[in-house]
């Protein structure tokens, strides 16, 4: 194994022990070697501004997976997914769900492919396209959005996505106050959850939202 491999897993651990999950040896590996993989691809591809791996195990991969306890649905869409965040780490917390990875980017989608065929991932499926141009065959429960855009923006793209059975999860920094009280009429917060990461500075939120119907 190794030395950066090596280092990643430790600091890993330190990370993720305060953390409410379960994490299998088999997955920790895959976490890391999707680290190796994005580092690797970033000096060619400029996938992520984060440029040391360290940085990005913690604000891409632990950001990620603090969201895992609170997948309770089995199809998810990720939208503006960039490199895979936060889809890729999810679906190796839950090899069990499905996850659609959407990016305008060829790239960063060329990119996600890679991964999935070295990582073994057999739940995730890369798609190039706007998300208001994008419709799927099967029914999607959830939208993941981080980063992608304001709640109220992320809404008006993506409500196309979901029905009213469907939620709308918003991954945000400090409490987005402003952009709830703009929550556009049609739609409700669900629930609001503070995630608690030691390693990570600041405030990390998750927001679910529905349509009420």
């Amino acid at each position: 194994m190794g030395e950066l491999k090596e280092s990643l897993l430790l600091a890993f651990e330190r990370a993720v022990k305060p953390l409410p999950l379960e994490i299998s040896t088999q997955q920790r590996e895959k976490l890391i070697d999707f680290v190796l993989l994005m580092n690797k691809w970033n000096k060619a591809y400029n996938l992520t501004s984060v440029r040391d791996p360290q940085q990005m195990l913690i604000k891409h991969i632990v950001d990620s997976i603090v969201v895992a306890p609170h997948l309770n649905r089995n199809h998810y869409i990720d939208v503006g997914t960039g490199p895979g965040l936060p889809g890729i780490p999810l679906s190796i917390m839950h090899p069990d769900k499905h996850f659609v990875l959407l990016d305008s980017l060829g790239k960063r989608v060329r990119f996600m492919k890679q991964a999935a065929f070295e990582l073994g991932l057999k739940n995730i499926e890369p798609v190039q396209s706007r998300v208001e141009q994008y419709s799927s065959d099967t029914q999607i429960d959830g939208v993941l959005s981080r980063a992608f855009a304001s709640i109220k923006d992320m809404l008006h793209w993506c409500q196309h996505l979901v029905d009213s059975q469907g939620e709308f999860l918003a991954l945000k920094g400090q409490y987005p106050e402003q952009e709830i009280a703009l929550l556009p009429e049609g739609f409700e917060v669900l629930e609001s959850i503070k995630l608690d990461i030691p390693v990570l500075e600041g405030e990390r939120h998750l927001i679910k939202i529905r349509k009420v119907s």
